[in-house]
């Protein structure tokens, strides 16, 4: 998890993994260039039109929280876990 939460587009993952990363990535940094295509390697990877919509709902809602977060300045409390941090 970390080295996804580094490097989302260098990290080594699985093909479906990648997919899912990917397909996050450009709907997180530039949702107004989404296009129909970006979904064929969900579905090459074997999700579902139902899985696919999760997914969207799921990166949408994480985008919407953290910019509200942001937004309002609320950052973590201390003690709370960051993925980024190094953790024994």
């Amino acid at each position: 998890m970390r080295a996804v939460a580094r490097d989302p587009q260098g990290a080594s993952l699985e093909p479906r993994d990648r997919a899912i990363a990917d397909y996050a990535w450009k709907l997180t940094r530039e949702p107004d260039a989404m296009v129909e295509t970006d979904l064929a390697p969900l579905r090459a990877a074997g999700l579902t039109d139902d899985a696919i919509l999760w997914l969207a709902e799921v990166v949408a809602y994480f985008n919407y929280v953290n910019r509200l977060a942001d937004g309002l300045g609320v950052r973590l409390e201390p003690g709370k876990w960051d993925p980024l941090e190094e953790h024994p």
